[in-house]
């Protein structure tokens, strides 16, 4: 297994050191994994600090190609990263190896068992965690989506129902594209980015992105709805618990029948917010040692 996320230079470098960090404490049988960090070449390398640190952590740092009008759009140095992971994945595994392709604000907090795939299945992966842009089932496509699918090739066949893990609303396959499991020899990731950088600046799109800047935001994650679609059959992808990539900031909107009471129950979990609340300690339950380790990790980058 690989792990494998960016690492963007700036004010949040210390983000992929701390999901470093954590694969390696908490990672148990797979804490040795190969771990990427992938930094845009475009935009300048990360400091002598921080790449000493993710070396320290046996994590190999990557460039990887983008002009900057192209990452300068929404999300789409994740979708330029994520390509190059994968083809640099290929080149190191066998056939049958694993890709885990995370978020760089994400937290592995137990062994993450869960995320081996068996021999059947190419993707394992977890819903949006709310609707926002998504197309609702019960409805037919909107406009927008019915451009999405036309341009990327999907039938009316290859949908399926999926629900969203945080508001609970029945939607065709809408994947969070801050955790992903591949097989990187299928090439998944790398038709994304080709898709990706075909799609997003089609002018078909442009009124969408005016009539609200979500279609902007979230057109990388509609893009790879198209590609999964297309690729792979519903049978061969495989939703992960919801206690992987969890989203610590939505903790208290969380379903209370699913939401664990403490956070050492999560596999991993997304943070983005969270931290940004002195208090967050108070937030969300958690035990030792994970409380101790968590306090220690966050009080090097962040008051608390």
């Amino acid at each position: 297994m690989i792990f494998a996320f960016t690492a963007v230079p700036g004010p949040q470098e210390w983000q992929p050191i701390l999901l470093a960090e954590s694969v390696r404490q908490w990672g148990g049988a797979l804490a040795n994994s190969d771990i990427l960090a992938l930094y845009p070449q475009a935009m300048g390398t990360l400091t002598a600090e921080t790449t000493a640190k993710l070396k320290a952590l046996a994590v190999e740092i990557m460039p990887f190609a983008g002009e900057l009008p192209t990452l300068r759009f929404p999300f789409a140095a994740k979708v330029l990263a994520a390509a190059q992971a994968e083809e640099a994945a290929a080149q190191a595994t066998q056939t049958g190896g694993q890709l885990v392709w995370l978020d760089r604000d994400s937290l592995l907090i137990q062994e993450p068992q869960p995320l081996l795939l068996d021999e059947a299945t190419q993707l394992g992966y977890r819903p949006v965690d709310h609707t926002l842009i998504g197309s609702r089932y019960e409805q037919p496509p909107d406009p927008f989506w019915q451009l999405l699918y036309a341009r990327c090739g999907v039938a009316a066949t290859q949908l399926w129902p999926m629900m969203t893990s945080v508001d609970e609303v029945q939607i065709r396959p809408y994947f969070n594209a801050g955790m992903l499991v591949v097989r990187p020899e299928s090439g998944l990731l790398r038709s994304w980015r080709d898709d990706f950088l075909r799609l997003y600046q089609e002018p078909d799109f442009a009124p969408f992105y005016a009539q609200d800047g979500l279609y902007r935001i979230f057109m990388h994650q509609a893009v790879l709805a198209g590609v999964i679609l297309r690729e792979l059959e519903a049978a061969s992808c495989v939703q992960l618990p919801h206690l992987v990539n969890y989203p610590l900031h939505m903790h208290a909107q969380y379903p209370a029948a699913r939401r664990p009471a403490t956070m050492n129950e999560l596999i991993s979990g997304r943070y983005d917010t969270f931290f940004d609340d002195a208090n967050w300690a108070k937030g969300f339950p958690m035990q030792e040692p994970l409380a101790s380790w968590l306090r220690q990790n966050i009080g090097q980058y962040l008051t608390v």
